[in-house]
């Protein structure tokens, strides 16, 4: 049962206008995962509310109802909202769409809501986005119990070579491969995703591709509006 007055930290994932005066909510939260709330009456013309109620704000909030659709009825800052802008930006929606997406409601995942704000926050920082963003999409499918094998032959369970390529089947795992498929990976790249440490832009590239196809399989047909943003915004 929900203790309705406790706070409970919880970042904005989307927004969208709700009757008259409010607003719907996506909000994801540490105790209860994604939860979507209805917070009334902050459209109203003379309520600064909505302004405090916006992406990458780290909040505290509490709600109330037994329906699917909750009622906001406390919010606060928990800290200064992280500053996110141009290319940067667009990645912040990435994350929140991936979390929409694929993310069940009132299903906790505390590990992946602290990723979340550090994630977040390294942006904000201008950390390099590739390891940023594939730390994220890694945690984010073994999380939902998609876990991607990073550090062993699929076929026999044998360690990795770095200089072997492997095709990467998602019931599987990596198998060998020649170095004439153009859907392979290499193993430098799989070890480097495994330990973190993507150290140049062959890997980088490499690793986004197959975080692509893995969440791809995930995400169905329906193309991603915040890659379509980016492509159309960033990448004129």
């Amino acid at each position: 049962m929900i203790d309705r007055f406790l706070d409970h930290p919880a970042y904005i994932l989307h927004r969208r206008p709700f009757s008259n005066t409010s607003l719907l909510i996506e909000c994801f939260t540490l105790s209860h995962g994604r939860l979507p709330v209805v917070a009334k009456g902050v459209r109203r013309g003379n309520s600064s509310a909505a302004g405090l109620l916006q992406p990458f704000h780290p909040l505290l909030i509490r709600w109330s109802g037994r329906g699917e659709v909750k009622t906001l009825i406390f919010f606060e800052a928990a800290a200064p909202p992280l500053m996110l802008q141009g290319r940067i930006l667009y990645c912040g929606f990435y994350l929140n769409e991936l979390l929409v997406r694929l993310l069940q409601r009132e299903d906790p995942h505390e590990r992946l809501f602290v990723l979340y704000g550090s994630t977040l926050s390294q942006l904000s920082q201008g950390e390099t986005v590739e390891p940023v963003l594939r730390r994220f999409e890694i945690e984010l499918l073994d999380q939902l119990g998609y876990g991607l094998v990073l550090d062993r032959n699929g076929a026999d369970g044998s360690p990795l070579h770095p200089d072997q390529r492997y095709h990467y089947e998602l019931d599987l795992g990596p198998v060998p491969c020649s170095r004439s498929d153009p859907l392979g990976i290499s193993g430098a790249t799989l070890i480097g995703l495994h330990n973190g440490s993507l150290l140049d832009r062959e890997m980088q590239i490499e690793a986004r591709a197959l975080t692509r196809m893995a969440l791809g399989h995930y995400l169905g047909d329906r193309p991603l509006k915040s890659r379509e943003l980016f492509q159309t915004n960033i990448e004129k």
